[in-house]
Parts: structure tokens; C-alpha cells; sequence
């Protein structure tokens, strides 16, 4: 017998999140994971390292709660956002009994998490104008325990609707929690759903420094929320969640220095981003280019493949997601910095005119 059978069921049988790494590819510029292109200029002190870290580093909580304008007592820190939306998983719901639903294309760590929990997953696509589908989400919530909505959208790029998100946190008061997922909310952050908190004690919001702190590498990630969600996570989570190099790079991460910082390269890729979507106006390559919101755009190319290989070959590592439902010759473009989008658009301009 395979030592493999030994594992559970649905872990044997479950597909892996592909993640930038884990997909691999040979290039010189990575544009595939939503990563910042420059990292930032943090130190580790040592001499700490004997000793265990806090549970809940008190100069991040402190240092997040202030960026976020929320109360300490509203902050959780883990491993990434990742592991909030599995915290949050396995705390609310029961394995075998209970569901969350999702609204693809969206996220995969949401079905991946809850299929390694054994918790079911209820599937309701985005409209057509690429918005939670809200009257069929709340004709569900007796079924779910948690809905996770993505705003910016990975990968779509759209926010999702104040309005409509309002009248849901009001229908499932008492019967569901919604999870927004903020990973990108720094490039739009007139966008954030935080300041509901005040008012749906059912509203969970995740955050990460993954992606406009350019700290992907360190997998820092917040849950904000109200203090009796956070009382629930506490009691889940590891006891040594966040080494204390981690919580080092994050406190500075936080410092004043740290999100003036933060905010000149938000800027500096946002020009970069509405600089490149320019450009790919007037490319016949491309059919159709989604929402901008985050630190990518999704383009809907008139042969997708034939653009990803090309890239391939420049050595250009971008995100094919093409497979996903709605999203043909679809692919998604971090956005680096000049001469990594200038290298993207030299190749999509060498390529022979596409038959229509």
C-alpha cells in the first residue's frame, strides 16, 4: 500500500493553488504573481531571536490598527492573508456539514481551503458586468456560513459594489459572515469596505503586505474584524504565528518612513499601469482589457496562447488564464516598473497582424 493512502480523501484527490512559484518558468522579468518589483530597504536585529515571538506582535497589531483606522482589538496577524481565509474556515465552519461560496472567477485559495477542511463550496459566478450576482448570494445564505467576495478582483481587476454589499451585510446579519478580501485595496484605497466594520458586526475584511508593501517574501497578512471574530480566530490560530524577523520588517513596514514609502511606489505604478493600458488601446492584439483596480490588468487577447509563448520565449513570465470560465485568451500583466512594461509591449507590437 502507497504511504499515500493514508491521507485523507479529499486530500488526495485535490488539485494544488497554482502559485507563481509553484508553475515555474524561465524568464529575467516575472510578471505572473502581483508581486511589487523593488523591494524595500527594512533591517533585522538579532538579538531577540533566542526567545519565542508574541503570539500577536503588539507593534504590528498596534501599527496596522492605526494605518486601518481601527481599534487593536479588531487586528489579527498571520501568515499571509492566506492563512486568514483558512483561519477563518476552520472556525466557522464544520467540516462535512458546512459551506462558504465564492463568486468565480475569483481567488482559488478560497475552494483550496476549504476543500483541504472538508467543507463544501457553493459556486456563484460574477454577472456579466463582472459583479457578485447579489439577489442569487442571498437567496444561498441559509446555506453558507461565510461568502468571500474579492475586491479588487483577483483576476478581474473589478471592485466590488458599496450598494449591493451593504444590502447583503444586512440580509445575512445573524446568518453569515461576508469576507471582503482586500489584498489590493492600496491601489484604490477610496475603495475600502473598512469603515462598515462600525456597523456589520458580520463584515470581515483581509489585508496583506504582499503587494503594494512590496513584502511578499515575509507573508504577513490581517484580519480586521469585530473583537468577538477576533476572540474566535485567536483561539484557532498558531501560538507563534509570526517569526520575529517578520514582525521586525513589519513594524517598520508601518512606520511613517515605511507607508511614505509605501504610497510614492503606489503612485509610481498606478502611472506605470495607465501608461501601459494606453498603449495596449491601440495594439490589434488585443480584444479587451478588464478593470485596473489592483496592481495588474487582465487583458483578452485575440489569440491568448500565441501571446503567452511569445512572452515565454522574450523570457517575459506572465499569468495565463485562459481555462477559467469567461476569461478565452485571457492574461493577466503585473505591473512592473518602465523598462519591464516597455519589454511586454515590444513584444505584443513584433507580433504578426492576428486574423480576425
Amino acid at each position: 500500500m502507497s504511504i499515500a493512502n493514508l491521507a485523507r480523501r479529499v486530500v488526495r484527490a485535490l488539485t494544488p493553488y497554482q502559485s507563481a512559484r509553484r508553475i515555474g518558468g524561465n524568464g529575467h522579468v516575472w510578471l505572473n504573481a502581483n508581486e511589487a518589483p523593488l523591494a524595500y530597504p527594512f533591517t533585522i536585529e538579532g538579538s531577540r531571536l533566542n526567545r519565542y515571538p508574541e503570539c500577536q506582535p503588539a507593534a504590528v497589531v498596534n501599527g496596522y490598527a492605526a494605518y486601518a483606522g481601527v481599534e487593536p482589538e479588531q487586528v489579527l496577524v498571520s501568515r499571509g492573508a492566506d492563512e486568514a481565509i483558512e483561519l477563518l474556515i476552520r472556525t466557522f465552519c464544520e467540516a462535512g456539514q458546512d459551506q462558504i461560496l465564492i463568486c468565480p472567477p475569483t481567488y482559488g485559495m478560497y475552494a483550496i481551503s476549504a476543500e483541504t477542511c472538508g467543507v463544501g463550496i457553493v459556486e456563484l459566478p460574477l454577472t456579466v458586468s463582472r459583479q457578485p450576482d447579489w439577489p442569487a448570494i442571498a437567496d444561498r445564505l441559509s446555506d453558507v456560513k461565510l461568502v468571500f467576495l474579492c475586491s479588487p478582483n483577483n483576476p478581474t481587476g473589478d471592485l466590488v459594489g458599496r450598494g449591493g454589499l451593504i444590502a447583503l451585510l444586512e440580509k445575512a446579519r445573524d446568518r453569515a459572515i461576508i469576507v471582503v478580501d482586500e489584498a489590493y485595496i492600496e491601489f484604490c484605497p477610496e475603495a475600502s469596505v473598512v469603515d462598515l466594520l462600525a456597523r456589520f458586526p458580520n463584515l470581515v475584511v483581509t489585508r496583506t503586505l504582499s503587494k503594494a508593501f512590496a513584502l511578499a517574501g515575509i507573508r504577513c497578512g490581517f484580519t480586521l474584524a469585530n473583537p468577538d471574530i477576533i476572540a474566535m480566530l485567536t483561539k484557532v490560530i498558531a501560538p507563534y504565528p509570526i517569526p520575529e524577523p517578520i514582525a521586525q520588517i513589519a513594524a517598520q513596514a508601518l512606520s511613517p518612513m515605511g507607508l511614505e514609502l509605501m504610497q510614492e511606489r503606489v503612485a509610481e505604478l498606478n502611472l506605470q499601469k495607465a501608461l501601459i493600458k494606453t498603449e495596449l488601446t491601440t495594439l490589434p492584439c488585443v480584444r479587451e482589457i478588464f478593470e485596473d483596480k489592483g496592481n495588474f490588468v487582465l487583458v483578452r487577447f485575440v489569440d491568448g496562447a500565441t501571446v503567452f509563448a511569445a512572452m515565454k520565449a522574450a523570457g517575459i513570465i506572465l499569468r495565463d488564464f485562459s481555462t477559467k470560465p469567461g476569461l478565452e485568451n485571457s492574461i493577466r500583466i503585473t505591473i512592473g516598473y518602465r523598462g519591464e512594461m516597455d519589454a511586454v509591449l515590444a513584444v505584443l507590437r513584433d507580433l504578426p497582424a492576428p486574423r480576425l
